[in-house]
């Protein structure tokens, strides 16, 4: 077990990084890529923004308390690098794109994020105990967790509970393993791992 003061420099190092490579720095791809008219990586980005949605809905179930929040995270930490890897065509197109910035970028970002998943997922399987008991929800350890999320919270909800903050992240929830659920039994078996018609 970590100590205190390591373990929350740790969770805020990874709460930072979180907002540089899954918001700012693909927000930024996405805006040079559309500028720049790059179909297949304004695509893929687009893609890896539907996935990464479960990211801010975990921070929500965090806001509200609820254990399944750890399942969330470790779940988003998996889906991200294989919704960035899993698409033959768009792979190949991007591939087979001549050398510009974007494109070097782009795959500088796509291999940081894969890292930072792997290594963020393993850390975040050693609290996975907190998912499943209340008990062991209610540590000190697991708790450190919740911290950023709640500072989020203080600055852009400070006027609503954390009991309604965590409804919208149940909801998301939802919703996101519904569409979920349709990709992999339905639009899987169509298309297969083709992302475009």
């Amino acid at each position: 077990m970590l100590e205190p003061s390591l373990l929350r420099a740790l969770v805020w190092t990874d709460y930072r990084l979180a907002v540089l490579f899954t918001v700012f720095l693909p927000l930024v791809l996405l805006l040079w890529a559309f500028v720049q008219k790059n179909e297949s990586i304004q695509h893929l980005l687009t893609i890896y923004w539907r996935v990464a949605s479960l990211l801010m809905i975990t921070v929500y179930l965090m806001i509200g308390g609820f254990n399944i929040s750890f399942l969330s995270g470790l779940m988003a930490r998996i889906l991200i690098p294989v919704g960035l890897w899993f698409w033959v065509d768009l792979n190949e197109e991007i591939r087979e794109q001549p050398d510009s910035l974007l494109k070097l970028l782009f795959s500088a970002w796509r291999w940081a994020i894969t890292i930072y998943n792997i290594i963020g997922g393993a850390i975040v399987l050693g609290f996975l105990p907190c998912a499943f008991s209340n008990a062991r929800f209610g540590a000190a350890d697991c708790q450190t967790w919740l911290e950023p999320p709640l500072l989020y919270k203080e600055y852009f909800h400070a006027g609503y509970t954390n009991g309604f903050l965590g409804f919208f992240g149940i909801l998301g929830l939802v919703i996101y393993m519904a569409s979920l659920a349709w990709f992999v039994f339905v639009r899987l078996g169509k298309q297969g791992r083709q992302a475009i018609n």
